[in-house]
């Protein structure tokens, strides 16, 4: 049994901005962990809520929302979050077994897969993130005592800054297989850096490589500023994300890795709500509408 952590008043990295982000996704894979139907289990993932200043009061099951999966929030956007971690969980784990030895979790955020998935022997696992969401992560995790299932290497960097040579000194290999891991984060990036990510990932692949990536596609996100899911993500835990995503207009990101040899598909989150018979489905004033999930293959040669 999992321990309760001790709740940190200066959660560093989480407590403002897009680091309070990742307490919200967490807070959906904790209520997702807890639902007799669920898609995916993460057992830490209270655990983050718990111990932040930022999320004090957040729901982490179901039955602490009042209105239950008629709340926006905690209903729909946190199912959203639930599919999500189940579908990139079951990518990754396909992608290794295919033979990638390494996996790069870019911007990993409080992601606890190298803990909770059951990984091949000689997987490692690079978790490249801002230091402040990293020693959170760390406090935390330290505080339950969990063991990862894989050798896990944090690499404490922004991307903005030479995440590449950060990753290289950290022991990453690229002449050996990738499964590349970009989860909501190239919304929050600008057109530009969004563009030198996609191309140094195709430039560090080895043939054998996977990516996958989530982009938003609408050509004006204030269309949806009152759409629910942000509304309620606004008044219900201040979080803003109109004002946190990057207003430019998106790169074709997957056309892009096309063109670089890469095979790609693009789906809907709502292709993998009808495949596994559960999640959300469109909607009218829909914030989901415009989101994609893209995976790529880099063929071997």
């Amino acid at each position: 049994m999992v321990g309760t952590a001790q709740r940190n008043p200066g959660a560093g990295g989480v407590d403002g901005g897009v680091g309070v982000t990742a307490l919200l996704v967490a807070a959906a894979r904790a209520i997702e962990t807890h639902r007799d139907d669920s898609l995916a289990r993460d057992v830490y993932a209270e655990h983050f809520v718990l111990a932040a200043s930022a999320s004090a009061g957040w729901p982490v099951r179901m039955h602490q929302v009042p209105d239950g999966d008629a709340n926006p929030l905690w209903g729909r956007f946190a199912r959203y979050f639930g599919l999500r971690t189940r579908v990139l969980d079951d990518f990754l784990l396909r992608s290794v077994q295919a033979g990638a030895h390494q996996v790069v979790l870019l911007g990993a955020g409080l992601d606890s897969r190298a803990f909770r998935l059951d990984w091949p022997a000689g997987c490692v696992i690079f978790e490249v993130e801002r230091e402040g969401v990293l020693a959170f992560k760390h406090d935390v995790l330290s505080g339950l005592s969990a063991t990862p299932k894989a050798a896990r290497v944090p690499v404490p960097i922004d991307l903005r800054a030479d995440w590449v040579g950060a990753l290289t000194d950290a022991g990453f290999d690229a002449t050996v297989p990738t499964a590349w891991l970009a989860e909501g984060l190239l919304f929050y990036l600008p057109r530009a850096t969004e563009n030198q990510l996609i191309d140094t990932v195709d430039r560090l692949s080895a043939g054998g490589s996977a990516l996958a990536f989530e982009v938003k596609i609408e050509k004006d996100l204030l269309e949806y500023h009152d759409s629910p899911l942000y509304t309620a993500t606004k008044e219900q835990i201040g979080i803003d994300l109109l004002n946190l995503f990057d207003g430019e207009p998106r790169p074709d990101s997957a056309g892009d890795l096309a063109d670089k040899g890469w095979s790609t598909s693009v789906h809907t989150p709502f292709d993998f709500t009808r495949r596994h018979g559960r999640g959300p489905l469109p909607e009218r004033n829909d914030a989901l509408e415009g989101n994609r999930w893209v995976f790529a293959n880099k063929p071997s040669v």
